[in-house]
């Protein structure tokens, strides 16, 4: 082939190709913007966009070299590696399943080990602003599948790129970047590798097999938790990007954590079937797009809830991600809300109040709200215990984490035709010897959700014992100790036919049955705890009430928690 007809073809394969990447990026921009919510109606549009992202990603592994010949720069093959990434991520917190998240993190490392963005860095500001924002998002994947060495190796990174571009372009503020590196340092300050030394996930290597626990005989119904919203703010809270702490927390606990020969972790990574992809060189492009083919996920486990996480969303936005959520809830499930915001004012109340019928009135707006979010003032940010009453014609499962969570103490005697298991958090939190602030909840996220995601972990911070001081030997048999009562709690509660509905028809979740055993503890530690012992703001609360026999002052109860206090030399610090 002459040189003219060679050009000739290159030009007419680059045409193709840039018309694939125009057809790809007006896609990706549309799916980009779309709700994490309403699962089902936007389905059609990931398939539809990953397809395009499919072709691009192939046709430019098949062509790779005429196209470099045609001036195809290899920031721009990073790029698409990188929004596939970005799908794979997004369409995870669509659906939360785990084969998202762990393509997502293959495409992004695949980027990273290869330096896409390497070549003119420091020439090209919108190139290093590409780099900032792709180790930034890497990150998240990272924090959230909990691969804690590339966690911190991406944050020593992005320190130093941050520091490096800023000498490159000395004119440019990089006030945002430093506010990231600044929330990671922090995120990472309270999510310590001892709050992190068990999985927040349900692990069946560690927690009680989801095929063995007890069979709940005495009710017919039995729920399934299937979809969740995790709605959490706070001023000056500890967050990365718009996942706070309590979010991040709450997130894993309903999740499954990949377990067995199909899943081993190690320092480096995933190791998968695929784990080798990207050996050829950092020029042969042999990422894989795998979606169509066979997933990263472990077959032995069922799919994980569905879960809505938002931060600090509009009054308006949040009931219609709930109405959307109920609307979309099979027959057999149970929609979880947790929410974990500030108590608000009574803002306006007498003007719903006058609206409100004699059923909702039981609900009592002079008691105020939660502040969710910092859009405008007034009801434009407060949820009401009213505004859930016309989604309690679904099965829901509330969790309140909040100074004001009294407030949603009456919400059952208003319900519209289903009962609602709610649990309260105490309204005061006590400080720890080593956080001695007015408010505990702020720097290092909820108390009360800490004991429902990490319950041991938990105890050892309130009596002010250091993680990087404690015998593993001791925990291991603090542990042993925790684990058989809540066992035996979960066999109680299966077998007690004077439980209500509301609870026996949830006992055979896996992920509500650990939260409601985990909540007995934490009750009975708080109730007990002799600074606090008597104080009923420090104390959490349920409704409709558990049977007597798990009251903290029972004999299971208090032995559990003389037998883990005297593990760690801690009995005077408890009325036993």
């Amino acid at each position: 082939m002459s040189q003219d007809a060679a050009a000739t073809a290159n030009l007419q394969l680059s045409e193709v190709y840039w018309s694939l990447v125009a057809k790809a990026d007006k896609k990706f921009s549309k799916i980009r913007d779309l709700p994490y919510y309403e699962h089902h109606r936007y389905d059609t549009h990931f398939h539809k966009v990953f397809k395009v992202y499919t072709k691009l990603w192939k046709f430019q592994q098949e062509n790779r070299q005429k196209l470099v010949e045609s001036g195809l720069k290899r920031w721009e093959i990073g790029d698409i590696a990188s929004r596939i990434g970005q799908l794979y991520f997004g369409q995870y917190m669509r659906t939360s399943q785990a084969s998202y998240l762990s393509e997502a993190y293959i495409f992004y490392e695949a980027v990273l080990t290869r330096e896409y963005f390497k070549d003119g860095l420091f020439q090209d500001l919108n190139l290093a602003n590409k780099q900032l924002r792709f180790l930034a998002r890497f990150l998240t994947v990272c924090l959230v599948l909990n691969r804690r060495e590339m966690v911190y190796q991406l944050v020593n990174q992005l320190k130093m790129l941050v520091s490096e571009i800023k000498r490159a372009f000395q004119d440019t503020d990089f006030k945002e970047w430093k506010r990231v590196i600044r929330d990671i340092t922090k995120f990472l300050k309270v999510d310590t590798a001892f709050m992190n030394m068990r999985p927040l996930r349900y692990s069946i290597m560690l927690d009680h097999d989801p095929d063995t626990l007890p069979h709940v005989s005495f009710i017919k119904r039995k729920l399934r938790l299937r979809d969740a919203i995790l709605c959490s703010y706070h001023p000056n809270e500890v967050k990365f990007s718009e996942l706070t702490i309590d979010n991040f927390r709450m997130l894993q606990c309903l999740e499954w954590e990949p377990s067995g020969s199909f899943y081993q972790s190690n320092g480096n990574g995933i190791s998968t079937p695929w784990s080798n992809i990207g050996q050829s060189g950092p020029h042969q492009g042999s990422i894989r797009v795998n979606y169509y083919s066979q997933e990263i996920s472990d077959p032995t486990l069922p799919p994980n809830p569905r879960k809505a996480v938002l931060y600090s969303p509009s009054t308006t936005h949040f009931i219609a991600v709930l109405a959307t959520m109920c609307e979309e809830l099979p027959a057999d499930g149970v929609l979880l809300i947790y929410l974990s915001a500030s108590g608000a004012s009574n803002y306006g109340a007498d003007n719903i109040q006058t609206n409100m019928t004699q059923s909702d009135a039981v609900c009592d707006n002079s008691l105020g709200g939660l502040n969710i979010g910092s859009h405008g003032n007034g009801v434009f940010n407060l949820i009401y215990p009213c505004d859930l009453l016309p989604f309690t014609r679904k099965p829901l499962f509330l969790i309140i984490d909040s100074d004001n969570s009294k407030a949603f103490q009456g919400i059952n005697k208003g319900e519209k035709g289903e009962p609602i298991a709610i649990l309260l958090s105490p309204t005061s939190s006590y400080p720890t010897p080593h956080n001695n602030t007015i408010d505990p909840r702020i720097p290092n996220g909820s108390q009360f959700t800490s004991f429902l995601t990490s319950p041991l972990q938990s105890l050892v911070i309130l009596l002010g014992i250091s993680g990087s001081d404690i015998q593993m030997e001791n925990l291991n048999k603090a542990q042993n100790i925790l684990s058989s009562c809540l066992d035996k709690w979960g066999e109680m509660l299966a077998s007690l036919d004077t439980i209500h509905p509301v609870w026996a028809q949830v006992l055979e979740d896996p992920f509500i049955r650990r939260l409601i055993l985990r909540f007995i503890f934490c009750r009975a530690i708080l109730s007990l705890y002799a600074p606090i012992s008597g104080k009923k703001e420090y104390v959490p609360e349920c409704s409709p009430p558990l049977p007597n026999a798990f009251l903290p002052t029972t004999p299971l109860s208090i032995g559990t928690i003389s037998q883990i206090a005297d593990i760690f030399g801690a009995t005077t610090m408890f009325n036993i």
